[in-house]
């Protein structure tokens, strides 16, 4: 879809969620809160106060010297520092993504 295309609201398919909330719409569900201006700027605040959590952290990881030294051998073969391979590993196993043999 092109930046100008126009796009017919009419004919776009919502899944059940989203009709739940047109249908919620046009019943006239929603109200206008009161003070706009003080709305805007606590969900301004929430959403920096969100994405400060979200922010990378750095932690300290105890390995054995044979295992770096593999992680490292792997990522050289990828092209990537071997930290980034471990972060992707890790996202990738809480995300479900892969599965630990435990």
């Amino acid at each position: 879809m092109k930046k100008n295309d126009i796009i017919d609201l009419d004919n776009v398919d919502l899944d059940p969620y989203e009709q739940e909330i047109e249908d919620s719409l046009e019943k006239g569900d929603w109200v206008p809160v009161k003070n706009q201006a003080k709305a805007k700027k606590e969900a301004v605040l929430a959403a920096k106060n969100t994405l400060k959590q979200l922010k990378n952290k750095n932690i300290n990881l105890r390995l054995s010297s044979a295992d770096l030294a593999k992680v490292k051998q792997k990522a050289a073969r990828k092209g990537i520092p071997y930290q980034t391979l471990i972060s992707s590993l890790i996202h990738q196993y809480v995300t479900g993504d892969i599965k630990a043999n435990l």
